[in-house]
């Protein structure tokens, strides 16, 4: 019996990682991509910094959500 909790703790565990890590990669490939055109951007119209700086921002949240997610997973079950 004590075996089938330690599986359970462990899938949890790997759930709330899943949730967490695959936000992060996502989001680090869209930064990137936003970051490369934002720059072609700047070095051709300088006032589109704050835009650049918000659309940079965005994509964070989907890291944060990621994380509740995970906390939720880990704690909230």
């Amino acid at each position: 019996m004590e075996q089938v909790l330690n599986l359970e703790k462990v899938l949890l565990a790997f759930a709330a990682a899943l949730a967490l890590g695959i936000s992060a990669i996502a989001t680090a490939w869209v930064q990137s991509r936003i970051g490369a055109s934002g720059a072609g951007a700047l070095a051709e119209k300088p006032e589109l910094t704050a835009t650049i700086i918000i659309l940079l921002a965005i994509p964070e949240t989907m890291v944060i959500l990621g994380f509740v997610i995970a906390a939720m997973i880990l704690f909230m079950v």
